[in-house]
């Protein structure tokens, strides 16, 4: 993942009572070692929950600026590409910083020094310590990325040249309150609403809204909620196909290790893709069985992780009867009497419901 530019700005704050001072880095040369700490914090990011969305405006169809202009409109004109210009209502200065230096009016330094000024309001309001302002703009493979932390510093302990115990200071990628990573190439496209994503701390939610006001950033998607809907719709493709008890272990398997390795590789779950790994045989088979029950799903999905990890399908086959039900029901619709050894659907599908009045009257 070549680093293309990088800067470090550091913010120092001592306390709540003091204010957040700036001192402005210039433009790092890459590195080995810059690589290998973009290599560990990405890591440590896609671990973390996150939020996902696009900037305030989206790109769509070709804003008649001239006449906004004669109008006397005050919006800014944002350009996402090279040919593209829309008209953003109240963007960021974030936002339009960026569109500046991807236009070539703003060097890398200027641009990040802006947005390090900007910061301090925030961290003056919800942090009692600063950090380091890491940017970096890098490309992986054929899309760019621009990656943006306040990275603290933590004491640890280290051996000298002579062998001696020494304190040394270390960069806390374990504690990542403000960061966010940009797909440059997705934003520039204009074709998707999440290329946006930011830490999203449940712990310093009021901090994590300030962070996003700051960026400018819309919530585009719901992770969380887009990857139970994904869930919900394996579910019920797996009880539509019919499968058996190996069928549907071997095809959760294959959705969960794919979503995971998204998910650490910090990128979105094609469904598609996906299709293909679920049925070999038929690649386009879960993909149509989606769109033709209409869930709603994009093409693309940013998996949530701790979903995922609540995951898991019940499957059991007896004589006349198959029962195969998702894990995160248990306790809620469906209650399992250990002592009687029975299952108790508090929430009985419609469609079995209907044949089984049927089968009454």
């Amino acid at each position: 993942m070549p680093i293309l530019q990088a800067c470090a700005h550091r913010i120092d704050k001592h306390g709540d009572d003091s204010p957040a001072t700036l001192t402005a880095g210039e433009a790092l040369a890459a590195s080995e070692a810059a690589e290998s700490l973009l290599a560990a914090f990405n890591q440590s990011f896609h671990a973390k929950p996150k939020a996902w969305g696009h900037f305030v405006e989206q790109p769509g169809e070709e804003a008649d600026t001239q006449a906004a202009t004669d109008a006397g409109d005050e919006s800014e004109v944002v350009p996402f590409a090279a040919d593209t210009q829309v008209a953003a209502p109240a963007p960021s200065r974030f936002a339009a910083s960026l569109t500046r230096y991807r236009r070539g009016e703003l060097n890398f330094t200027d641009f990040t020094i802006q947005a390090a000024q900007d910061l301090l309001v925030l961290v003056d309001a919800q942090l009692s310590v600063g950090g380091q302002l890491w940017c970096v703009h890098n490309r992986q493979g054929e899309t760019e990325f621009l990656t943006l932390a306040l990275l603290h510093q933590r004491r640890g302990y280290g051996f000298d040249a002579a062998g001696q115990v020494v304190e040394v200071d270390q960069l806390n990628l374990g504690q990542l309150m403000l960061a966010a990573r940009i797909d440059l190439t997705q934003w520039q496209r204009g074709e998707s609403r999440q290329y946006i994503a930011h830490v999203q701390d449940r712990g310093s939610k009021k901090t994590g809204e300030a962070f996003r006001e700051w960026l400018g950033c819309r919530e585009g998607v719901d992770a969380s909620a887009e990857t139970r809907t994904l869930l919900k719709a394996f579910s019920d493709y797996v009880e539509h196909e019919d499968l058996n008890e190996e069928a549907s272990r071997e095809k959760t398997s294959t959705l969960i290790d794919y979503a995971n390795a998204q998910a650490k590789r910090g990128e979105p779950i094609t469904l598609d893709e996906l299709s293909e790994l679920v049925d070999e045989t038929q690649p386009k088979a879960f993909y149509d069985y989606i769109r033709n029950q209409d869930y709603g799903l994009a093409a693309e999905i940013p998996p949530d992780k701790r979903t995922l990890q609540q995951f898991k399908r019940f499957t059991g086959r007896a004589t006349g009867v198959s029962i195969s039900f998702d894990s995160h029901l248990l306790g809620n619709s469906i209650e399992y009497d250990e002592e009687r050894e029975r299952l108790i659907i508090k929430q009985i599908p419609g469609q079995l419901k209907d044949q089984i009045k049927q089968r009454g009257q």
